[in-house]
């Protein structure tokens, strides 16, 4: 019998595909992870697998003969000097709901292709991005852009939510009401907050999307996309686990020294031991620029070298 007269079931029962299948991304295919209130990511699609790395650094083809013992250290050397081309063969497709402000960080990512839920074509949702109060902060001093670790009050918290939800009710009220008199879609929306949430397809390579994770993991970075981050780090650490193993290791929880800070740290040692104040104050002198000189204690500090 043709396999066209078989029933649909059947059909699908019979295929086959000749592509490597990546086990640790199969089991968050279309699985979402819980972000924020109203947000989640998902892995849509895959291309690729620990061995395709390896197999693009030794330009071999199928499944190859290398253990996976060899791929480990084929991988970490490759992370190591910033091989970065084997890691680019690999591509995973997330669909991701977010609110409109964590989109606009996000899309600063360029090496992805995007494509976004319209505004012009579909109402927008009544969806808006409400923190929970514990990260509800104050402005930090250091920072111009982050916050600080002092909470607001209590009853601070309790205003700026009450202003956030009447704001909320208020504009997706007003988009209605406009949407109903007939403006336009692509104009109703101006009025809504960036807390207002969107989603998209967002298709990226390994390579970059360790620099993604690189950034947005990070301490410093905004809470809300650190939400994101951490929610496609679980999805990567399981697909490609001796690649992020590797990522782990020598870019997440990694430092690095640049130039001038090698440098000072050989005149350091030649006065070794030494206290932090000494160490402030002769890095001060050769920087002359107080947020570098911090920077650098902070390494030297991360190392337990002070006396």
């Amino acid at each position: 019998m043709d396999n066209e007269k078989l029933p649909e079931q059947i059909q699908n029962k019979e295929k086959k595909t000749l592509r490597p299948v990546n086990p640790g991304a199969e089991k968050w295919l279309n699985r979402p992870v819980k972000c924020l209130d109203h947000g989640f990511v998902y892995l849509v699609d895959y291309l690729g697998d620990d061995s395709a790395i390896a197999q693009a650094a030794r330009v071999s083809y199928g499944q190859g003969t290398k253990k996976v013992s060899e791929d480990r250290g084929l991988i970490r050397y490759l992370m190591r000097h910033r091989h970065t081309t084997p890691f680019e063969m690999c591509e995973l497709k997330f669909h991701c709901k977010m609110p409109i402000f964590v989109a606009r960080q996000w899309i600063r990512h360029r090496t992805a292709n995007v494509n976004e839920y319209s505004g012009r074509y579909s109402e927008m949702s009544d969806e808006f991005y409400l923190p929970n109060s514990a990260v509800l902060r104050k402005q930090s001093q250091g920072n111009k852009q982050g916050r600080s670790e002092e909470k607001l009050t209590s009853e601070q918290q309790a205003k700026v939510l009450q202003l956030f939800k009447e704001d909320y009710e208020r504009q997706y009220k007003n988009y209605q009401e406009s949407l109903n008199l007939g403006l336009t879609r692509e104009l109703a929306r101006i009025g809504l907050s960036v807390a207002n949430y969107t989603q998209w397809y967002w298709k990226i390579d390994l390579h970059n999307l360790f620099h993604f994770l690189n950034l947005r993991l990070d301490n410093h970075a905004q809470y809300e996309i650190r939400v994101y981050g951490e929610a496609m780090a679980r999805i990567v650490k399981d697909a490609f686990p001796l690649a992020y193993e590797a990522f782990e290791d020598y870019r997440l929880n990694a430092g690095n020294f640049s130039g001038p800070e090698l440098k000072l740290l050989r005149l350091l040692a030649k006065r070794w031991p030494i206290d932090k104040s000494s160490a402030r104050e002769i890095a001060s002198i050769n920087f002359r620029n107080k947020r570098e000189t911090e920077e650098f204690l902070k390494k030297i500090d991360m190392l337990g070298l002070f006396v």
